[in-house]
C-alpha cells in the first residue's frame, strides 16, 4: 500500500479538475490518499523580491514536504486559452524555487479535463514535458474531453472507452507506486 497525494492545477472553488481528482482518488481504495483542494492555497505571484522579502510561506513548505513523503502524486491540470492555468505555473514556479528536484523520483498519474473536446491537452501536454524536469521519474496520462458531458458527479465518468482509458490509466500509475 502507497501513499498518494492528490490534487488539481486549479485554485477555483468549483474547478472540474478537482472533482476528477477527486473521483479518481475514491478509486484508489487500497492506498493512503490525502487529497488537496488548491482553491483553500492561494500564493502570491512568484517574483525574486517578494522571495527575498519574504521567504516561502508555511503552506508551500508543508506541500513540498507532502510530495516528498508521497510514493505517488495525482494531479488534474487545468487549461487557459491552451496553456496550464497562471496559478498552476506559479505553483510550479514557486516549488521549484525551494527544491529544484521537489519530484525527484516521484510516479505521477497527470490527468487535465475541459468542457471542451480538447480535454486541456494543450496545458496538460506542457505540464507532461516539464515534470520530469523536476525530477518526476514516470508520468502517466489520462484526458477526459467533454467534462459536463462525460462526467457525472455521482457515477463518475460515463462514456465506457473514456472510463476504461481512466482505470487503464489508474491501474498503470497504482502499479507502479
Amino acid at each position: 500500500m502507497g501513499s498518494i497525494l492528490a490534487f488539481a492545477g486549479s485554485n477555483s472553488s468549483t474547478s472540474i479538475n478537482f472533482k476528477l481528482v477527486k473521483y479518481t482518488a475514491l478509486l484508489a481504495t487500497e492506498h493512503k490518499v490525502q487529497l488537496l483542494n488548491m482553491a483553500n492555497l492561494p500564493f502570491p505571484l512568484y517574483s525574486e523580491d517578494y522571495e527575498k522579502e519574504n521567504g516561502f510561506s508555511n503552506s508551500l513548505v508543508e506541500i513540498k514536504n507532502d510530495i516528498q513523503n508521497a510514493d505517488g502524486l495525482i494531479i488534474s491540470v487545468n487549461e487557459h486559452n491552451s496553456n496550464p492555468s497562471a496559478y498552476f505555473k506559479n505553483f510550479l514556479d514557486w516549488l521549484s524555487r525551494l527544491d529544484k528536484n521537489f519530484l525527484e523520483g516521484k510516479k505521477v498519474l497527470l490527468m487535465s479535463t475541459s468542457p471542451g473536446g480538447r480535454g486541456a491537452i494543450g496545458a496538460h501536454e506542457a505540464i507532461k514535458n516539464i515534470l520530469p524536469r523536476f525530477g518526476a521519474e514516470s508520468v502517466i496520462s489520462f484526458s477526459l474531453p467533454s467534462f459536463y458531458k462525460n462526467f457525472d458527479e455521482e457515477k463518475g465518468i460515463t462514456e465506457p472507452e473514456l472510463s476504461k482509458a481512466h482505470q487503464k490509466a489508474l491501474s498503470e500509475f497504482l502499479a507502479e507506486i
